[in-house]
């Protein structure tokens, strides 16, 4: 992540590590880089993020979670 990614609600997103991103309005998706893009049969990946918050921390009005 080349620099923080401001949110609504004075949310920022600081670190993404196995992942990157693209943000429209207050919306932000996650994909996958080249290495974690076939998890095979039973298999697993993960991405994370760190974040913080100074003033309103309200509700997310939807959260998903897909795969192609």
């Amino acid at each position: 992540m080349d620099h923080p990614l401001d949110l609504p609600n004075g949310q920022t997103m600081t670190q993404l590590w196995s992942g990157s991103y693209t943000a429209s309005g207050s919306g932000v998706t996650v994909r996958n880089l080249s290495y974690n893009a076939a998890v095979p049969a039973n298999g697993t990946t993960t991405f994370g993020f760190l974040g913080s918050c100074n003033g309103t921390n309200s509700a997310p009005a939807s959260l998903s979670c897909t795969s192609p």
